[in-house]
Parts: structure tokens; C-alpha cells; sequence
């Protein structure tokens, strides 16, 4: 199947094909693009697993490019902004009742999943709805101009954060992970062994499962494409994302120990543009990475031996 070819009616493409690719050439995504990314690193998970994908109003619904044909090697169901994990409901009892193995697969951005999504993810997971819902976070409404969320961290700017953001980023893993369900969990992009364990386990697993990734967006983030991974990498390093799961909403597991590096996180913040304007300050950004970190080790400390 080359490039950009249809995806209609009987043609539906479970990517039982490993050749083709979740995320095929000719897509229209922009160079370092964090979603790009984990879009390859799902198309590694999925393998010969059938699935469909749902997709909401986002960057990534943009890069399957105008119908009829599909930058996806997967049948891809565009939903409207806020009702990705609804429709993804429906498909999945329709699989279901259907005795298909296909496994239903949210794609969302954190526009659609922070703030105009919270709703039917919430019910969803709430449900515990049969369907894997995976969060591709880069901080801003990317497919509109930039503007803030509220997974945009303190200082950064947007077009409508000029001056920086003056709130901190909501902690979505913590929101998700209080509805106790059966997993939820954050990979990082520059940590491939433990992203492919989590993604495959997630599409495996039963129940609602929710993954977080951290996909920097180098037009919002004003850095350079190269260095996308690498910004992961520090983030990581510096303590700034942390990267655990938990299992039944209790028990914590951390994946990778930062270093808390402020060496790390000042290179962190000075690779981007984004922080140049606010002014903002590293022992501020510390301050709340640590606080971050006492809460999170006294989760993985209440929830017994991981």
C-alpha cells in the first residue's frame, strides 16, 4: 500500500501488514513533530494487532490529509473535539458484540483531553470502557496557532499566554489514575524499551487504559526539530516529566529515577523560546518539580511494593 492511497469500506487496513506503517509517508506533519513520533512508536506496538483509530480535532487528524484518501495505514474515525473517547465507546461494544479482536485506539492531543475532552474521557473511564486512550501532549493547542491549555506549564508563552503562563500544568495522570482504573501510564519518547513495553501492554490489556507522552511541538515550543528528542531526554533527566505507571488506580510503579539535574533543566528551558519572554526563573521551576516528586513517591509509597 504506497503513500496516501484509500482507506474505505471493505479496503480496512489492520496494520496486520507490518510493512505498512501507522503513520505513512506523504503525511503533512512538520519535522521534529513530537506526535510523529509517537505515532511510530504505536505502529511498533500494534504489529499484527487489528485496531482503529479515533481522532478528534487535532494536529494529528490533519496529518491523515484530505479525503479520500489517508495518511493512516489504519481505518481512522474523525471525531468532533470533545467526543473522542464516546465515539471510541461506541466502536468498542460494536467490536465487541461483533466477537472482533479489533482493539479501539483514542489518539488525542491535550486540548482534547485536558480541557475539551475531560468529560467523555472522565465517563469513559469512569465506565471502564473497553478501549485504549493515548494522550500526545504538546502543551498547547498546536492545530490553532498555539494557544494555551492547561497542559501548559508556568512560563511558558502562547498567543494567548504573551507574557508566559501564570498557572501550573494539570497533573492528568493523577486525575486518571483517581478514577482507578485498570492502567495508566506516562512513556517517554526518548526512552524506546520502556515506551514499546507500556504501549503493548496497554493495547493487551482490558478495560480502559490510559498512556501520557510528552510530544514537543517545535513551532509552539520555538526550538529546533532536531532536538525534540533530546528535549524529552532532559525533561526526563531533570525530574521536569516523570515517567511511571500505575496499576488499579494504587499502586505506583516509577519507571525511570531522575537525575534532578538542574544542569538539565536549565538546558531544558534555554533550548526553547517559549521561556525566553516570561522571564521565568529555575528555582521556581525546581521548586514545583520537587513538590511534584514528594507527591508522587508518597503515592508509590502508599501503594505498597511495586
Amino acid at each position: 500500500m504506497s503513500a496516501n492511497e484509500p482507506i474505505l469500506g471493505g479496503m480496512a487496513q489492520t496494520a496486520a501488514d507490518r510493512s505498512t506503517p501507522l503513520l505513512r509517508p506523504g503525511n503533512s506533519n512538520c519535522g521534529g513533530c513530537g506526535m510523529s513520533v509517537g505515532l511510530q512508536f504505536l505502529s511498533r506496538a500494534i504489529a499484527g494487532t487489528p485496531v482503529q483509530l479515533v481522532i478528534p480535532a487535532c494536529c494529528a487528524a490533519v496529518a491523515a490529509g484530505p479525503f479520500p484518501t489517508s495518511g493512516y495505514g489504519a481505518p481512522v474515525f474523525s471525531s468532533t473535539f470533545a467526543s473522542a473517547a464516546a465515539v471510541a465507546t461506541g466502536l468498542a461494544h460494536v467490536a465487541r458484540l461483533n466477537g472482533e479482536k479489533t482493539r479501539v485506539v483514542c489518539f488525542v492531543g491535550d486540548g482534547g483531553t485536558y480541557d475539551i475532552g475531560m468529560a467523555t474521557v472522565s465517563a469513559a473511564a469512569e465506565r471502564d470502557e473497553d478501549l485504549l486512550y493515548v494522550c500526545y501532549d504538546n502543551e498547547i493547542y498546536g492545530n490553532t496557532g498555539g494557544q494555551r491549555s492547561s497542559a501548559t506549564p508556568r512560563g511558558a508563552t502562547t498567543t494567548t499566554t504573551p507574557r508566559g503562563s501564570e498557572l501550573e500544568k494539570k497533573d492528568i495522570l493523577a486525575i486518571m489514575a483517581a478514577h482507578r482504573v485498570p492502567y495508566v501510564a506516562s512513556i517517554s519518547l526518548a526512552h524506546p524499551d520502556d515506551a514499546l513495553r507500556k504501549l503493548r501492554f496497554a493495547l493487551d490489556a482490558k478495560g480502559f487504559r490510559f498512556v501520557h507522552m510528552l510530544a514537543p511541538c517545535p513551532t509552539g515550543w520555538k526550538s529546533e526539530p532536531a532536538d525534540s528528542i533530546e528535549l524529552i531526554r532532559l525533561a526526563v533527566r531533570s525530574g521536569l516529566y516523570a515517567v511511571y505507571e500505575v496499576f488499579e488506580g494504587s499502586r505506583v510503579v516509577i519507571n525511570v529515577e531522575p537525575e534532578h539535574s538542574d544542569a538539565a533543566l536549565e538546558r531544558y528551558l534555554g533550548m526553547q523560546g517559549r521561556f525566553r519572554k516570561s522571564g521565568v526563573e529555575l528555582a521556581s521551576v525546581r521548586a514545583g518539580v520537587e513538590r511534584s516528586w514528594r507527591e508522587l513517591r508518597a503515592r508509590s509509597a502508599l501503594g505498597g511494593p511495586g
